[in-house]
């Protein structure tokens, strides 16, 4: 039987253009011994048939899931909890480097991040999950400096929502940033640039909460995106991480996302996944960096009057996804028990 060696330097001597019987006489083996090498079957050392390893099983279900999700992005970290549960034991590693072999190379995008101290800013935004008469919306806030995460989904925009977001926003967080950013969203902006250059209009009622709420609301740049970057990059994680597998997951159940179910999970992954991840930005916990942050944050305001003086229903505290928070929380509690 010959060594690895030996049948490397039949290969390359016949590469090389020598004639067997040349090979044979300078290696000192049979023309019989070399012809086989020629065939490519070498003797001994006969090439192991692949095994289907610890995805084989599964890679039927992993290419469903990712046509159905199509053209979004599955995360390997959102697949792997339900990998584990059809008995898949291999790691983040395996199931990355299968996925990658799925989609096409995402292209490189340029980062340019803006730094701020603990408390000083919060990024907000509205991320459109589902339009028509069964609208579901996302509201989402960052802030700046731990990069915890903050969503609640609700079918409407309109201002006594936005306001009531912000409200179950900075009780998530346990305080009131100095300074929140926005872009041009309507119900914050009644005019960009009304008094002069950067000197914006707002919305009374809007600029009335801020005030009492003891934040100054600021807009980011025109055609500067990236200063509102943080929660940007958070909206395309929400989809990629959360929104596309729940989706599509309850799509195979024959059941469509609803405002409940939607506040329900995402709960769930804010706590054990979004805000305990090893953030790429900063290099640490976001529920870590919180836990730090927060002691800069202002102290939570009571819950805001408007102008009669009275809270309006629609800012009553609550989740805005139509049921107390207290609903929520019994969910989650329930379904972990399951």
């Amino acid at each position: 039987m010959l060594t690895a060696e030996a049948a490397m330097e039949i290969r390359v001597l016949l590469k090389q253009g020598k004639s067997v019987r040349e090979v044979a006489r300078e290696l000192g083996v049979s023309r019989n011994t070399v012809r086989r090498y020629v065939r490519g079957a070498a003797p001994g050392y006969r090439a192991r048939p692949r095994t289907a390893g610890k995805l084989g099983p599964h890679v039927e279900w992993l290419a469903e899931r990712v046509r159905r999700a199509a053209p979004e992005r599955l995360a390997a970290t959102a697949l792997l909890p339900e990998l584990r549960e059809r008995g898949y034991r291999g790691g983040l590693t395996i199931l990355r480097k299968h996925l990658a072999g799925l989609y096409p190379a995402p292209p490189v995008e340029p980062v340019v991040r803006f730094e701020t101290r603990p408390g000083e800013q919060m990024q907000v935004d509205w991320a459109v999950i589902r339009r028509g008469a069964d609208r579901l919306s996302a509201f989402i806030a960052v802030l700046g400096h731990s990069r915890a995460a903050f969503v609640e989904f609700v079918t409407d925009e309109r201002l006594e929502t936005l306001i009531a977001c912000h409200q179950e926003a900075f009780v998530f967080f346990g305080g009131v940033p100095r300074t929140v950013l926005y872009d041009n969203m309507r119900t914050v902006v009644a005019g960009r640039d009304a008094y002069g250059s950067g000197l914006h209009r707002f919305q009374p009622a809007f600029r009335d909460f801020a005030h009492h709420a003891g934040f100054v609301p600021r807009l980011c740049r025109p055609y500067r995106a990236q200063t509102k970057g943080k929660v940007e990059r958070f909206i395309r994680y929400l989809r990629q991480s959360f929104l596309v597998p729940l989706v599509t997951r309850l799509g195979q159940q024959g059941q469509s996302l609803d405002v409940v179910t939607a506040n329900v999970e995402v709960r769930k992954w804010l706590r054990d996944v979004a805000n305990a991840r090893v953030h790429g930005g900063t290099g640490k916990v976001p529920a870590t960096l919180l836990a730090e942050e927060r002691e800069a944050l202002q102290p939570l305001a009571q819950p805001w009057c408007g102008s009669l003086g009275t809270v309006p229903a629609a800012l009553e505290p609550r989740s805005v996804g139509q049921h107390a928070l207290s609903v929520y929380d019994a969910l989650l509690t329930s379904a972990e028990v399951m």
